[in-house]
């Protein structure tokens, strides 16, 4: 999908986004891996169409939890479209993105911003969720879901 076609998405009603979400890991295949584990989990998702992809590159990061000494982050901007803001909180909630922009339409029922502001408080919460279960959030390598789902 290029812009032209997200466009006609807003047009119908859709919510035009950019999400920012970041995996934490101890080596570089793990953090590679589990990232792109996590989008294409998110690709599958009903009444939500990505239309960029934009990994950042990883970095290698000293002491990014206690009691690790080095850790690889990788960080994906994504640009997606949400048929509803329903759709996008979920979203939020369930993907675990650090930062989220509601990109257009300008309003809905509720301003986009005050939407926008809805959305980043409820990754927000489940970003800290996240830290104090587990040091960062859940994206997880195929091999490591298992055991993080059947502790």
């Amino acid at each position: 999908m290029d812009e032209k076609e997200a466009s006609k998405k807003v047009k119908e009603g859709w919510i035009r986004a950019s999400m920012f979400i970041e995996a934490l890991a101890l080596n570089e295949k793990d953090a590679k891996e589990a990232l792109e584990e996590h989008v294409e989990k998110m690709r599958k998702e009903d009444n939500c169409v990505i239309y960029k992809i934009d990994y950042r590159g990883i970095q290698k990061l000293e002491n990014p939890l206690r009691g690790v000494q080095t850790g690889y982050s990788n960080i994906v901007e994504l640009g997606l479209l949400a048929h509803s803001l329903d759709k996008l909180v979920y979203l939020a909630m369930n993907y675990g993105p650090t930062n989220i922009e509601v990109l257009e339409p300008p309003s809905l029922t509720i301003s986009a911003g005050e939407a926008q502001g809805i959305v980043n408080s409820a990754a927000d919460i489940i970003h800290k969720f996240a830290t104090i279960r587990m040091g960062g959030i859940p994206v997880l390598h195929k091999d490591l879901q298992n055991a993080y789902s059947n502790p």
